[in-house]
Parts: C-alpha cells; structure tokens; sequence
C-alpha cells in the first residue's frame, strides 16, 4: 500500500496494541491483526476489549489483516507476536516488508526445538534483515502503560544506529527507552524471567512470606545470569530493566500472566486445566522447556526451572518442589560451588 503509514505493528493483542497507540502519537500507524473477523471488531468497537476494556484506539491507527498493508512501513515494523507464533507471522508478512524497516521484537520467548531467540527467528525467515533486528524488554505490563502510567525499557540491538533508530521512533516522554548492544542479553532475560514470576507466583499463594519470595526472585536472577552467561551475555545486562527491572514487575504484579500462573498452579490446578482460562499467553511455561535444553547443553545448573518443568509438565506437586529447592546442598553464593 503506496504512501501509507511508516510505523507497523504485527499483532493486535494487549502489547501490540499498546504499542500501536504509542506509536500514534508520532505518526500513523498500521496494526495487523491475525484475521479479518479480529479487525473489524477492532475498527467497530474503536479498543480491544478483551485485552485493554475502556482505552481507545487512536484515530491514526489503522487496523488491517492484509500482510500488503505493512509495505509502506519504512521506518519500523514491531513484532509483537507470542513467541509461538513469531515464525508463522514473520512467513506470513516477509514479502511485504520494506528492506529498509528495523524490525523490532518485542515477544519474550525461545522457539522451542530450534531454541532460537526471536530475533534469530525473524532473521531466519529474512535474511537481509539480520543487520536491521532489535528487541524491546523491560518491566512493561501493558495495561499500565495503555493508560499512560510511566515506564521504561531496554531496546537491544548489535548496531547501535539500529536501537537509536527504534527509540527515536518509540520513546517518549512516559516511556523512557535505553539502548544496550547486548542483544543475547536483553532477549535471554526477557524470556527467562517469566520462569521465575511463575515460581514468584506459587510462593504467594502458598503464602510463603516476603523473605520467601526475595530468595526465589534473587536466586532466580542468579540463575538467568548464569544461564546467559554462558551463552555469551553481559552478565550486567541481567541486573537492569530487562532482567532485574522485569523481575521486580512480573513477580509481584497480580497483571502480569506468569504470575497469576504460579498462584493457579499453586492452589491446585494442572497446568492443562489452566493453559486455555488465561488472558493471553504465559510465555514462561512454554519458555522452560526450552531454557532446561539450553541449561543442559550449556552445562549450566538450573534448578528453580527444573522444578517449574517438573511442575508444568511432570505432574509433581508445588509444594514438594519448593521443599526440594530449599533442601539443596549448601553452596557459594557466587560461584556456585559446594
């Protein structure tokens, strides 16, 4: 589509929206929504009332399901996509993208079987792109953000010019945006602290106490950092907005998805009784399974993921597995060592 808007959004769920509007008030935006039948629900009712109930589309967000639509976006194109579906919606809009957009992924998740960050999906899948990726993460729960509320994020990006680019367009006066070259960094912290907001979660409402939850959201950064640094991360990056910063958000916030799954888990239920009752996707149940492979063949010990694996997908009982994280061996609480 010829002269249409610079800016896109692939994804109309409660963060590709919140973005589209942000977006906005620099310039028109075009939002891709999955199908059709979602797109036009959104035109009539003027917001997504599933995901953001009361906050309005803005007037300069167009609305579309035509892939052919994001052609004239130039600028920046925002995947803001599950990370289930980050491959498929890339396929599905490749032929359309500008050469010259940065791609921005916004998903906090590994593909599983690949365990590919997302950013490494989307250049798979557009291999003259691999230059122009980044990634957004950091502590931003979406409803806060749609009505306004300040808040910051980390874009990450090899080349510096391409994270500029990405937060001279998004930034703004309630949405403070960092640049980091720490791209592995920025997205393996984004994925794998919904890992521990999950476990944050199950703490609560076992009504393990304050002290309880600092341990497992401290030790779980520990274990993030660990996990990344053997794969090539900044240690620092896991002690600012897109690990600590996100930590803080996600494991105390009753919006954040991951958490209210650790307190569904915790009060009895199985994770495939709970899977299809939440408001969207819980990356992190589907990100543990990938983080336990990565730990494995990088070596490295992870064993609150271990025990949320077990939880999820082996059927064991919360509260055994927070008494076996508690009954681990001693050991030093910086190397690790016995």
């Amino acid at each position: 589509m010829s002269g249409g808007p610079s800016l896109a959004v692939v994804g109309a769920g409660a963060w590709g929206t919140t973005l589209a509007t942000l977006l906005s008030k620099a310039a028109p935006v075009t939002l891709l929504a999955r199908d059709e039948a979602h797109a036009a629900t959104l035109r009539t009712d003027g917001e997504n009332k599933r995901y953001l109930p009361g906050v309005p589309l803005d007037e300069r967000v167009s609305v579309t399901a035509d892939p052919s639509d994001l052609g004239a976006a130039t600028e920046l194109v925002v995947f803001a996509v599950p990370s289930r579906a980050m491959r498929s919606s890339v396929v599905s809009v490749a032929g359309s993208l500008s050469e010259s957009a940065v791609l921005l992924s916004v998903a906090k998740g590994i593909e599983a079987g690949s365990l590919l960050r997302m950013t490494e999906v989307i250049a798979s899948e557009v291999p003259d792109a691999a230059g122009r990726v980044a990634a957004l993460s950091g502590p931003n729960l979406a409803l806060e953000i749609s009505r306004g509320l300040p808040a910051a994020a980390v874009v990450g990006a090899v080349d510096d010019e391409v994270s500029r680019r990405a937060v001279d367009i998004l930034g703004g006066r309630t949405f403070r945006l960092y640049r980091n070259r720490d791209i592995v960094g920025v997205e393996l912290a984004g994925a794998l602290k919904n890992i521990v907001a999950i476990v944050a979660g199950a703490v609560e409402e076992l009504g393990a106490g304050d002290n309880a939850k600092a341990a497992i959201t401290t030790r779980g950064l520990a274990e993030m950092t660990r996990l990344g640094a053997a794969m090539g991360a900044n240690p620092l990056t896991f002690a600012g907005l897109a690990g600590i910063g996100d930590i803080l958000a996600t494991s105390t916030s009753a919006l954040s998805r991951n958490h209210r799954l650790g307190v569904e888990l915790a009060s009895g239920r199985p994770w495939s009784e709970i899977e299809g009752t939440l408001p969207g996707v819980a990356e992190g149940a589907y990100t543990v399974q990938a983080a336990v492979e990565l730990a494995r063949r990088h070596e490295v010990e992870v064993p609150i993921a271990d025990q949320v694996h077990a939880v999820l997908y082996e059927g064991k009982d919360v509260r055994a597995s927070v008494v076996d994280l508690l009954a681990r061996s001693s050991k030093d609480e910086l190397t690790g060592e016995a």
